[in-house]
C-alpha cells in the first residue's frame, strides 16, 4: 500500500459540455504523468453536476459521482472518444430548482439558485487541493468563479466550434474538420449523381470556424457563418453558377448552425434553455435549402434545381480523435501538470502560434472568440479568403 504522507496532493478533474474527441487522452495526460509524479487524481463524473450532487459525508455512497483514477483505468480509454468520466451542461451557480439534488432541496428553493458553497464544501470534502476543468467557455466560465472563490484552478479548452479565447487551439476542433471535410466528400457522389445542390449543417452557434475551414480546405465552394448575415438570393445565385461551371452539375454550401439570413434570426429546435441560457440551435439548413430550391428557377432558365441537406451533427463529434487531438490533449494534460508542480494556479493551458503556454484563467471570459469576417471571409463572395497566408497559424484564422 502507498504511504498517504508521501502523496503531494490531490487533483478533480471534470469534463463538460458537449463531447468530443480528444477528453480520454486529455484525462490520460493527466493522470499517468500526475501519477508517478506523486499525486492522487480523482475523476468528477458528469462534469459541475458531479460536483454538485456529491454528499459530503463518509458514509454516504458516492461511487457514482467520483472515482480514482489509475493508469490502468485511463490507459483503457485514452484512445478512444467521448468522455467516460460523462458530461453535462450544468452551471452550479445557476441552478434551476428541479435540478437541485435532493439532499440539498430543503436548503435551495429558489426558481434559480447558487450552489457554489456546495461545490467548495464538496472539493473541501474529497481533499481536492487543484482542479483541472476540461470544457468550452460555459464550462470554463465557472472555473473563472472557483478561481476567484480561492480554489486553485487549471483550465483545458476543449471545444469542436474552436472559440475559447485565449488560445489558437481547442481540443475536438481537429477531429471535427477531418469528419466534416470526410462525410461530405463522400455525400458529393449523390450531389454528383443527382445533379443538386448540397447543403450541410454544421455545429457552430456564434463562430464560423467549422464551417469556414472545411470549406478553404476544398470541402465546399461556399459557406455561410453566424458572424455575417448573407442574402439568399445571393447564395442561390453563386451556387447555381457553381453548378454549371462543375462537369458533375452539383455545388457544395456548409453553413454554420448559427449562420442567419437577412430577414432572420437563429434557428432553434425548441424554447428550452440549458443553464447557461443557451437554447438548442438545428435546422437552418431546412430553411436554407427549401429557399434555394424556390428561388434556384430565377438563375436556371426557370427551372427549380432540387437539393440535397444533411445535417452532421453529433456525426463530426463521435468517435476516436484524430492524430492532432490525440498529441494536444497529452500535452495539454502535462502542461497543467507542470504548472501544479510549479505551485502556478488560476490559468488556462494554450497552444498559440504553434507553441504551448499558458495565459491567466480570466481571458475565458474577457471576449467572445469569433471569426474575424474583414480578415477572412469574402462578403461578395460568400467564401473564405484565400490570401496571407504565411506566418498564420496552422489553422489559418485561429489566433484571432
Amino acid at each position: 500500500m502507498s504511504n498517504i504522507n508521501k502523496i503531494k496532493g490531490r487533483i478533480g478533474i471534470l469534463t463538460g459540455g458537449g463531447d468530443v474527441p480528444g477528453l480520454n487522452p486529455a484525462i490520460r495526460g493527466v493522470t499517468i504523468r500526475a501519477n508517478r509524479e506523486g499525486y492522487e487524481v480523482y475523476g468528477i463524473r458528469r462534469g459541475w453536476a458531479g460536483m454538485i450532487e456529491i454528499v459530503p459525508d463518509k458514509k454516504a455512497d458516492n461511487s457514482d459521482k467520483y472515482i480514482r483514477l489509475t493508469d490502468e483505468i485511463v490507459n483503457k480509454v485514452g484512445r478512444t472518444g467521448g468522455t467516460f468520466l460523462h458530461t453535462s451542461r450544468t452551471r452550479a451557480s445557476h441552478v434551476p430548482r428541479n435540478n437541485v439534488p435532493e439532499h440539498l432541496r430543503d436548503k435551495y428553493k429558489d426558481d434559480i439558485n447558487d450552489l457554489t458553497p456546495e461545490v467548495l464544501k464538496n472539493l473541501d470534502f474529497m481533499g481536492i487541493d487543484y482542479i483541472i476543468p476540461i470544457g468550452g467557455d460555459d464550462t470554463l466560465s465557472y472555473g473563472v468563479r472557483l478561481h476567484q472563490e480561492g480554489c486553485k484552478v487549471i483550465a483545458i479548452p476543449k471545444t469542436m466550434d474552436n472559440d475559447v479565447p485565449g488560445t489558437d487551439y481547442c481540443i475536438g476542433f481537429s477531429t471535427c474538420v477531418t469528419r466534416t471535410l470526410e462525410m461530405t466528400n463522400r455525400l458529393r457522389t449523390s450531389a454528383g449523381s443527382h445533379e443538386r445542390i448540397l447543403v450541410i449543417e454544421v455545429f457552430g452557434r456564434y463562430a464560423g470556424f467549422t464551417a469556414l475551414l472545411p470549406t478553404m480546405a476544398g470541402a465546399a465552394n461556399r459557406c455561410v457563418i453566424p458572424e455575417y448575415k448573407f442574402k439568399i438570393d445571393h447564395l442561390t445565385e453563386l451556387l447555381v453558377e457553381d453548378r454549371k461551371k462543375n462537369p458533375s452539375n452539383y455545388s457544395v454550401v456548409i453553413a454554420s448552425e448559427g449562420a442567419m439570413f437577412e430577414g432572420t434570426e437563429m434557428v432553434f429546435e425548441n424554447e428550452e434553455k440549458d443553464m447557461f441560457g443557451h437554447k438548442k440551435l438545428g435546422g437552418v439548413s431546412d430553411i436554407i435549402s427549401n429557399q434555394i430550391k424556390e428561388v434556384s428557377a430565377r438563375f436556371n432558365k426557370n427551372q427549380k434545381v432540387n437539393v440535397i441537406n444533411q445535417r452532421l451533427g453529433y456525426l463530426v463529434r463521435s468517435g476516436d480523435p484524430d492524430a492532432i487531438d490525440s498529441i494536444v490533449p497529452m500535452a495539454y494534460g502535462n502542461l497543467a501538470l507542470d504548472l501544479i508542480m510549479n505551485g502556478i494556479h488560476g490559468r488556462l493551458v494554450t497552444l498559440n502560434n504553434g507553441r504551448y503556454d499558458n495565459a491567466p484563467i480570466e481571458v475565458v471570459t474577457s471576449y467572445k472568440k469569433v471569426v474575424d469576417v474583414d480578415k477572412y471571409y469574402s462578403k461578395e463572395r460568400l467564401r473564405p479568403i484565400y490570401r496571407d497566408f504565411e506566418s498564420k497559424p496552422l489553422f489559418i484564422m485561429a489566433s484571432d
